[in-house]
């Protein structure tokens, strides 16, 4: 008989034996599913929900840097001609001044509170066209402080415009009448939760200088710096962070330049740590199953002593009667991890549908989880189906 016949054979005697002994092989299999499933689930959560904080930042930071100017012993901050100058840096595509503040807007004669108050640029609009739905974005000629016109977001909309008229309807900010000229999506990028700006019922752009002006200053404290396409943008942040130390006089803890490019980076790492951690956690899990396996397999050695016996003594190789235990812990094991594949990612699908984030197939993880499940099958099968090989054919067979 050649090896694949007998390899046939014991993958069918394996079965048999399985389906008589069908509770057990169940608890035994339990574990296996449990820790595979635990391995798979547990990864492709991290994966699917460090793929959905990489997808904001990257929407949020492709080929734009962050600047902060802070008050320093010498400097209050950004001045429009900083700002020129920035602009003028080689790879800077333009300079994007930005201001926000919370504001109590009226809408015929009625109060709205805690309203996100954002100050932005024509030259925001320009970068981001898709950002408005309906009517316009703010133009070079709306930058002088004294056009008041406003953009607003479906957010407010929804809080204090529902029913009415958006699009040239009229609402007060700081008892100055504005005109809407567009509707604009929410923003519901990284940086919009990390700041209080989340905690805010709605939102209304105008152009920054006029929150400037309501706020009786000139300066300017954030800006978003766009680079043109092809160049580098890590070269660009060091020129910028060269002419900001020399508008701040060399102190460089007065400025901050922000790459949220380089933050990819960064949770790339942290994915794979995760990853490993929360892999690491669940594989005990598929350490139980192993010792389960192991158990029911040494018990199984037990109850067929008489048959190993015979077998030998009709001339079954030893490493057949190996082979045929083994085959029988991986069937286990692999069985088990099958089941484990199903649960895992059936409960990644319901973590994802909670977490309002797309569905990731997590390869990786699966591929891991089979690997283990086979790993446990062997590792563990291989003691018990060592032992069976070396049963003595005649004590075997006076075996009660």
């Amino acid at each position: 008989m050649n090896n694949l016949a007998i390899i046939k054979q014991s993958f069918i005697m394996s079965l048999q034996n399985i389906r008589a002994n069908k509770m057990r092989s169940f608890l035994t299999m339990l574990g296996i599913v449990i820790g595979v499933g635990s391995v798979i689930g547990l990864v492709t959560i991290v994966h699917i929900v460090t793929g959905a904080v990489m997808g904001n930042l990257s929407g949020l930071g492709a080929g734009k840097l962050t600047i902060y100017g802070y008050v320093s012993a010498t400097k209050m901050g950004l001045t429009e001609n900083d700002v020129k100058q920035l602009s003028a840096i080689d790879g800077v595509l333009g300079v994007a001044p930005v201001a926000s503040q919370s504001a109590t807007i009226v809408v015929d004669k009625e109060e709205y509170k805690k309203i996100r108050l954002r100050g932005v640029s024509d030259i925001y609009f320009r970068q981001n066209p898709d950002s408005v739905t309906a009517g316009r974005g703010f133009t070079g000629s709306d930058m002088d402080g004294n056009t008041n016109i406003c953009i607003v977001e479906e957010s407010f909309i929804k809080k204090a415009l529902k029913g009415k008229q958006v699009l040239g309807g009229k609402i007060l900010i700081r008892g100055v009448e504005y005109t809407i000229v567009g509707i604009a999506k929410n923003d519901e990028s990284l940086l919009s939760y990390m700041t209080s700006a989340s905690a805010l019922e709605g939102a209304v752009l105008v152009p920054f200088k006029n929150v400037l002006s309501m706020e009786g200053k000139k300066i300017i404290y954030n800006a978003e710096v766009y680079v043109k396409e092809g160049y580098d943008i890590g070269m660009v942040e060091s020129s910028l962070r060269s002419a900001l130390s020399n508008m701040y006089n060399g102190d460089k803890d007065a400025f901050d330049v922000i790459n949220l490019q380089s933050l990819n980076t960064m949770m790339d790492q942290v994915k794979g740590l995760l990853s490993a951690l929360m892999g690491g956690i669940a594989s005990i899990s598929l350490l139980v199953g192993g010792i389960g396996i192991m158990n029911m397999m040494l018990v199984s050695v037990s109850e067929r002593t008489k048959e190993i016996g015979l077998r030998k003594a009709l001339g079954a190789e030893p490493s057949r009667i190996q082979l045929q235990f083994l085959i029988e812990a991986v069937v286990l094991s692999g069985m088990g991890g099958l089941i484990g594949i199903g649960l895992g990612l059936g409960i990644a699908l319901i973590a994802s549908a909670i977490m309002k984030a797309d569905f990731v197939i997590s390869f990786s993880a699966i591929a891991m989880g089979v690997g283990f499940s086979a790993a446990v099958g062997i590792i563990f099968g291989w003691v018990p189906a060592k032992r069976a090989s070396e049963l003595n054919p005649i004590d075997a067979l006076r075996a009660e």
